[in-house]
């Protein structure tokens, strides 16, 4: 345990770092005294007016092909990362879990037994012999987030969903080394979701098809973390998912970007006025981490034509002490045609749940949410109970 302690310290020193170099780069060269930093408003304000440098985007033509030979990740070779952003060739892959794991309340236990087994299944997961019922016609697939992978994103959810009645699976996605530009956290074996985005969708279609045909079922229902649900909606809208979800509920998921505590947005501005910063940061976080950042050319085409498809039914969760998924609206959406979406503030009638980025997925207040939305005539109630931040378990391992 301690040892996960100190890696999840070291995680934020790496970040912290990476915001001084951004720093640094911004004024290298300038005899001068260097300008005022900016504040979030002219960061903003610099993001918004939609200012690019004419370097090609990074693995035009070539990258954002996954381990399986699938194609580019939007049809035309564009993988959509950050303007001039360049660290990391293309690749990674999806894989299958093997052994169970034990259940879990605590988020920080949970994230070390997932880096020691990463291939674990959550429990509750991947029983390829559970045939959906009347009651619960659809499966249920949880798609874990960011430097995560299946085990610790669903250690807890994972058996509660199972246990009322529904056929859950998972899997490992966006596995990418450091040379396939996985980023510095890729040498630990249980950091995944870290690949191109635009890959990870493919990978994510080929595991829904395989749930269908094995249960039988015209449409699943996702549970989706952080990136997951990024990732859900590229799937929804570019890589044909849309008729075959029906309910596609996310946890702190990074629909509009996020300011990554501002070294996202600091770097986006800077890259933005022709300075490759965010290929240097992007060796540390990955294609993935970069991809999420406000105003990335894969946010902005992901809600280019509005925030939904026809047919869904949204269920989009955030917490107001997310300190990756910030600021916090930026994860909400709103309904277009066809589509209906309920959008969620965990501490709305529950304040003492403190839920951050990561324990969101151990809070018993979002488990009810998720079952509310999956079958709100058998599970109309939201629990309330004090969930901390880093820990979750209602603070006990």
């Amino acid at each position: 345990m301690r040892r996960s302690i100190r890696r999840g310290a070291a995680r934020v020193s790496i970040m912290a770092g990476v915001s001084m170099l951004a720093l640094g780069f911004a004024g290298a060269g300038a005899d001068a005294a260097p300008d005022p930093a900016p504040t979030e408003q002219q960061l903003a304000d610099y993001i918004h007016a939609g200012l690019k440098q004419a370097a090609p985007i990074a693995g035009t033509g070539s990258a954002c092909t996954s381990g399986s030979g699938a194609g580019s990740g939007n049809g035309s070779g564009d993988c959509l990362g950050g303007s001039g952003s360049s660290s990391g060739s293309s690749g990674g892959f999806a894989s299958d879990t093997k052994a169970y794991g034990p259940s879990m309340t605590s988020w920080l236990a949970a994230f070390g037994y997932g880096l020691a087994n990463p291939d674990a299944t959550p429990p509750g997961a991947n029983d390829w012999n559970c045939k959906p019922t009347a009651e619960h016609p659809r499966p249920v697939v949880l798609v874990h987030g960011t430097w995560m992978n299946a085990y610790n994103g669903f250690a807890f959810m994972g058996q509660p969903i199972k246990d009322a009645g529904f056929c859950t699976f998972t899997l490992n996605y966006g596995r990418s080394d450091l040379l396939q530009g996985g980023g510095l956290g890729s040498v630990l074996p249980g950091v995944m979701g870290t690949g191109y985005i635009q890959d990870s969708a493919k990978q994510l279609s080929a595991f829904i098809d395989r749930v269908l045909a094995a249960t039988g079922a015209p449409q699943v229902d996702i549970v989706a973390h952080s990136q997951g649900g990024a990732l859900a909606n590229w799937y929804t809208k570019f890589e044909g998912g849309a008729p075959k979800v029906h309910n596609l509920v996310t946890f702190g998921a990074t629909n509009h970007g996020t300011s990554l505590d501002g070294i996202g947005a600091l770097g986006r501005a800077v890259n933005n006025f022709g300075i490759d910063v965010l290929g240097f940061v992007e060796m540390f976080v990955g294609h993935a981490g970069i991809q999420q950042t406000i105003g990335s050319d894969f946010i902005n085409k992901l809600n280019a034509n509005g925030d939904t498809v026809p047919g869904i039914d949204y269920t989009i969760v955030g917490t107001r002490y997310d300190e990756v998924t910030n600021p916090v609206d930026l994860t909400f959406l709103k309904a277009g045609p066809g589509a209906k979406v309920d959008n969620i503030l965990l501490q709305d009638g529950c304040e003492q749940d403190l839920s951050d980025h990561l324990t969101l997925m151990y809070s018993p207040r979002a488990l009810s949410i998720a079952l509310r939305a999956l079958d709100p005539v058998k599970f109309p109630d939201l629990q309330c109970s004090f969930n901390p931040w880093l820990l979750g378990g209602g603070g006990s391992l």
